[in-house]
């Protein structure tokens, strides 16, 4: 009895989308805290901000190191300890008392994020036999489209009506259950032969990984100055030492196995994950803050508009991850991109600054029936041709690049979202002005001087005010900026949600080039038909080289 409960792949499948909804809700839930964060914790905005970079950035840098010691040391085992050093790590980010503290556990959450996420792919890979993978790609694509849409919404709900430090808190209970079945559920890795770990392969990609996502994360903020300009450059430079290093270690177990990318699938779908993140991430970042600091809504109001993204990726996650594996992934994943791009492209069309939240019911809806029919396939495509002993080390890859282009999608939408913005409300400005007696318009209008300034809308306006302006001068002036706030940011709203759109129809072209067809039975995905402990067995009584 015992044995079947150990060996049930559903189980282990249930075990995995436990531990992985954690650290993806985690991704956008934090959001919605921060100005709770920011006035509790007396932080300034960049500390705070850092609050949400510590953990992508220490993400992006370990995933790959993470899904290649799961194939040495253990799938079952890296997942449960990252989940053990996540859980402990929400514990202390709630009980944080400044914003270091608060930053420092974040990196280590995202160090225990590193450790688990890889691992859910690869273990399914191995437990689940083919004709059964579409499925179980389908749940796992659920999760994963699901949990990044929901982080708003429960992140509202835990701010408005307990505390912003529940937001962490909230994985403790989640964690310790992940805990519980997962030391009965796991697939256990028994050592037969020992595995040599790439240390210098390590060092070198985590530095460039480093180099590239702080670069990318603190650009904006240092005006993409030398400094910047230097750790991309670096990022480069390293890149081009490691994969050196990596040629000359094809044939000893190397950190990145070369021959991952003789497949078309998995090089072309790793291009398709990177814009996915843009996806993701361009309709989030500026919708939610349209949403606050256009229209007014609450945190709570905020993530129950965006409740239709998460219902259509539920309801396509399923059967994409089925149809992909039948007939292939080629046409669900161009279906899903182009279905996601119109989405986009019918937000910026309704987008107004007195829209209502019925507006945007249509679009995030099909935005969500995309985002489904793209997690499961990407999945099941990258993970078609790989063997048995490089799958964690393609699981680690394939999220390092969804991560580095979340990173990469933050930098470019958020630069173009404030330079375009900037433009914008000089120009609303000085149309406003024209409404004012002369004397005062060109405070006004160089009240709008830094448009990252007006985020919250019209309050720094009206602090701004010279002394000694009459009281109705002033009221309208206040009034004014927010209106010229709402009207250039909808301005600028507009061409920044074309870049993930164009992206969207971009990598729905390059989904064309893949190779069709299903997954014949008893092949594909590198994985044989076996129970968690055979598989496991069976891999390490196999030479890696």
């Amino acid at each position: 009895m015992t044995r079947e409960r150990q060996t049930n792949p559903w189980a282990v499948l249930s075990v995995l989308c436990l531990g992985f909804v954690m650290t993806l809700v985690d991704l956008t839930i934090v959001n919605i805290a921060i100005p709770d964060m920011t006035d509790d914790l007396g932080a300034s905005l960049d500390k705070i901000l850092w609050v949400v970079n510590a953990y992508t950035l220490v993400l992006a840098t370990l995933i790959i190191t993470a899904g290649r010691l799961g194939d040495i040391r253990g799938k079952g085992n890296l997942f449960l300890t990252g989940v053990t050093v996540f859980t402990l790590a929400s514990l202390a980010c709630g009980l944080a008392q400044d914003p270091s503290q608060l930053i420092a556990f974040r990196a280590l959450q995202g160090a225990g994020a590193a450790m688990l996420i890889p691992q859910t792919l690869s273990i399914i890979t191995d437990v689940f036999p083919p004709e059964k993978r579409g499925a179980a790609y389908g749940v796992w694509g659920a999760v994963a489209g699901v949990s990044g849409a929901i982080g708003p919404t429960v992140g509202g709900l835990l701010v408005t009506h307990l505390d912003w430090r529940w937001v962490f808190f909230i994985n403790i209970p989640v964690g310790a259950l992940v805990l519980l079945l997962g030391v009965r559920l796991m697939p256990q890795h028994t050592h037969k032969v020992t595995h040599r770990f790439d240390l210098p392969g390590t060092l070198l990609a985590s530095a460039t990984l480093f180099c590239l996502a702080f670069g990318l994360i603190e650009g904006e903020r240092y005006e993409w100055n030398g400094w910047i300009w230097t750790l991309i450059a670096a990022s480069a430079v390293l890149l081009a030492v490691f994969l050196a290093y990596e040629r000359g270690q094809q044939d000893n177990e190397p950190l990145l196995p070369f021959s991952l990318f003789k497949d078309r699938n998995f090089s072309l779908v790793n291009l398709v994950g990177i814009a996915v993140s843009f996806g993701v991430l361009g309709i989030l970042l500026p919708t939610t803050i349209y949403l606050q600091s256009v229209l007014g809504f609450s945190a709570l109001k905020t993530g129950l508009v965006l409740v239709p993204l998460a219902l259509g990726s539920m309801v396509t996650a399923g059967p994409a991850g089925i149809l992909s594996e039948k007939f292939g992934g080629r046409y669900i994943l161009t279906a899903g991109l182009s279905m996601f791009g119109i989405g986009i492209t019918w937000i910026l069309l309704v987008a107004d600054t007195d829209s209502s939240w019925t507006a945007f019911i249509g679009p995030l809806f099909v935005a969500g029936l995309g985002a489904g029919c793209t997690f499961a396939p990407m999945g099941s495509e990258v993970m078609r041709n790989v063997p048995p002993h490089l799958t964690g080390a393609a699981s680690g890859v394939n999220n390092a690049l969804r991560q580095v282009g979340s990173v990469l999608a933050g930098a470019v939408i958020g630069a173009v979202l404030q330079a375009k913005l900037l433009t914008a409300l000089r120009e609303q400005a000085r149309i406003g002005a024209q409404s004012l007696p002369s004397e005062y318009r060109a405070d006004f209008v160089g009240g709008f001087a830094d448009g990252a300034q007006h985020v919250e809308v019209g309050t720094e306006q009206g602090a701004a005010l010279p002394a000694g302006i009459p009281q109705d001068i002033a009221d309208r002036m206040r009034e004014l900026a927010g209106k010229v706030f709402g009207e250039g940011f909808v301005d600028a709203l507009q061409p920044t949600m074309l870049v993930p759109a164009v992206t969207m129809f971009a990598g729905a072209a390059l989904c064309l080039a893949l190779k069709g067809g299903p997954t014949p039975s008893g092949m594909g995905h590198g994985a044989p038909p076996a129970q968690p402990q055979e598989t496991e067995s069976t891999k390490d009584t196999t030479p890696t080289h």
